[in-house]
């Protein structure tokens, strides 16, 4: 380990004294805090980590949907760090191809999210892949297919129509997504060497019993299960290939069980179909957003 990198991560652990309870160690004050501008902070990511509809929304542009409250911004704010040490380039929609290449959205263009990394990076998080695999859109299909289950009034010939349609196609794309994350953490390496990353995993989005779903929405119980299986497929394979890659990994699906979608209000993470609170349908609430932030600096102190 070279001197620069002991001086880097000595000062991480000093930045995460300011989280105190967050994180459970020491508070440091005043003369004691990092110098900011070691601690430069870039987060990548799709809309789980941009947090859409959640107020306020902020950044550039405004089709990217950033919330000032989403995970990247509660650590940042807990690490002490603002203005050009803090750069979130999240985006709704975005695929791993956006990291490299501008991606179009409804209200301006969001330049590849890469190039927002130097070498005075010392930080990255970059939650992605979920677009790749196309899972919003899976799960609208299953919805779909869901009413027509329950059209059925329990007569339908099979409770999971939409794991029989779409099985196979999803975990192919997720295996295509796992190396497509590879290359991009490669590139990650090139243009912020010096940089600390870790890739963060999805929150649970649906609960292990497909009954329990049946209030929320229209998804077959068998279906529910399917769901819940391929995104357990995906944040294997994001933890897979982030252990390749060298970097870390913030496992956000455990602390979450318990809190998905179909949860009652006021404790789940994530907003069904229909949102009772500021977020995106089928997305993390401020409340997931928080959660997933404690997630990613609890990875940063096991990793020191």
């Amino acid at each position: 380990m070279t001197t620069h990198t002991r001086v880097m991560l000595a000062g991480l652990l000093v930045a995460c004294g300011t989280l105190a309870a967050a994180v459970g160690v020491t508070r440091y004050d005043g003369d004691d805090a990092p110098a900011s501008s070691k601690w430069s902070y870039v987060a990548l990511g799709d809309s789980y980590t941009a947090g859409p509809k959640i107020p306020d929304q902020d950044g550039d542009p405004a089709g990217c949907d950033r919330s000032d409250r989403n995970y990247p911004s509660l650590v940042a704010a807990r690490l002490q760090l603002n203005g050009a040490d803090f750069k979130d380039v999240s985006c709704n929609g975005a695929t791993i191809a956006d990291l490299t290449t501008a991606q179009s959205t409804d209200d301006g263009t969001n330049p590849a999210q890469l190039t927002a990394l130097s070498h005075e990076t010392r930080l990255v998080t970059v939650g992605i892949g979920g677009n790749d695999i196309g899972f919003a859109s899976t799960i609208k299909q299953c919805v779909a297919m869901g009413a027509l289950y329950e059209l059925a009034a329990g007569h339908a010939p099979e409770d999971a129509p939409c794991a029989r349609r779409y099985g196979d196609d999803v975990q192919e794309k997720t295996e295509v997504a796992g190396k497509r994350l590879s290359r991009a953490l490669g590139e990650i390496r090139r243009r912020a060497p010096e940089a600390r990353v870790y890739v963060v995993g999805y929150p649970s989005i649906l609960p292990a019993d497909g009954a329990e779903c049946s209030d929320e929405m229209t998804v077959a119980p068998g279906d529910v299960t399917f769901l819940r299986e391929q995104e357990q497929q995906l944040n294997t394979e994001l933890r897979e290939r982030a252990k390749a890659a060298g970097v870390g990994y913030v496992d956000t699906y455990k602390p979450s069980e318990g809190r998905d979608a179909c949860s009652a209000e006021g404790a789940r993470w994530i907003e069904p179909l229909l949102p009772k609170s500021p977020a995106a349908a089928m997305h993390p609430n401020e409340l997931g957003e928080r959660g997933m932030a404690d997630a990613v600096l609890r990875a940063m102190r096991s990793s020191l």
